[in-house]
């Protein structure tokens, strides 16, 4: 039953996160927000399910399984955009990255470093049970994305982004809205269930006890972005396929601090285990690494293209190794 129900939700989940794809193409060629906008509603409804998961594990007073789940999920984030780069190598998807993309990344890794800084000075100190490293979060997420939007507002690009018979293309922007909205809610729905079956499938065969059961679960939760991905790359719109991953990745943190709002023993940062340490400053790496990618200009050759991407898939194995060992430990 757990396995049809993983398999089921896995159909459906991948169904509607193509949907999000191409209702968020049509939003940003019909609309007039801004392209780091879209982004952050793409990457902030396929995180949907990391939401059930992190309010799931705050329930169940388990802030360790709360905390992984968010910065695990980052890092295996970056690791799909390095996997799709490199399997669409021939499209060289990262010299299309906006500014906004590269200002988003910017903005998640200094969001990552205050993350760091509070699991390593492990500051217990807290506002009603809201951890003030949550606070100081929370305040420096919106001012920075504030900053970038009203950046993305002021230098918008003379030339138009599609040609006319591409605006006519997909459906209307009020379908589009409205699809993009229902489709959100349901993969929060299916997402969560296929995060939950996966996690009982390690239990039931024996790898929740081990560091492979993550791997199952991390891909569970990843996989909207995974597919949103691959369909924004289909449809040509590579900013909307790097948007919606450095975008996720931003979303994902604020998920970290509102999950904190919910549990109720003090700072949450401070009640997780040091060990997450690697794991967050491992996402920096990759981030940066994938920072760079983004930030390079007029590559010829396609071998040293694809370097940063083989980079950021080997230092994922070399860190979730040293994870696992300090996990164990």
């Amino acid at each position: 039953m757990v396995f049809l129900a993983f398999g089921i939700s896995a159909s459906i989940t991948i169904f509607l996160a193509i949907r999000l794809s191409i209702y968020a193409d049509t939003i940003e060629r019909k609309s007039a927000l801004s392209g780091i906008l879209i982004a952050l509603l793409l990457g902030g409804a396929t995180s949907l399910p990391e939401i059930t998961t992190s309010v799931t594990s705050i329930i169940i007073s388990n802030p360790d399984l709360a905390v992984g789940n968010v910065l695990g999920s980052n890092l295996f984030n970056v690791m799909i955009l390095a996997t799709l780069d490199l399997f669409f190598r021939k499209h060289k998807i990262m010299i299309y990255a906006s500014k906004e993309n590269r200002y988003t990344s910017l903005l998640t890794i200094f969001l990552s470093f205050l993350v760091a800084a509070s699991l390593f000075f492990n500051i217990p100190y807290h506002i009603f049970g809201i951890g003030i490293d949550t606070v100081i979060l929370i305040i420096v997420y919106f001012i920075g994305v504030k900053i970038i939007s009203t950046y993305a507002a002021e230098h918008v690009e003379e030339e138009e982004k599609q040609e006319e018979n591409l605006q006519d293309r997909g459906p209307t922007l009020k379908r589009a809205v409205v699809g993009f909205s229902i489709a959100a809610v349901f993969i929060m729905v299916f997402g969560s269930i296929l995060t939950i079956s996966g996690d009982r499938i390690a239990v039931i065969t024996g790898l929740g006890a081990s560091f492979v059961g993550s791997f199952l679960v991390a891909a569970s939760t990843s996989l909207p972005e995974a597919v949103s991905v691959v369909i924004a790359i289909r449809l040509k719109n590579y900013k909307l396929a790097i948007g919606g991953i450095v975008g996720s990745n931003l979303f994902n943190l604020l998920i970290l601090a509102g999950t904190d709002v919910f549990y109720r023993k003090g700072a949450l940062l401070s009640a997780a285990s040091g060990s997450h340490l690697y794991t967050i400053v491992a996402s920096m790496i990759l981030i940066s690494i994938s920072l760079f990618s983004m930030s390079r200009k007029n590559i010829t050759s396609s071998w040293f293209y694809v370097v940063p991407s083989i980079l950021i898939i080997a230092c994922y194995f070399i860190a979730s190794y040293i994870i696992y060992l300090n996990s164990a430990a």
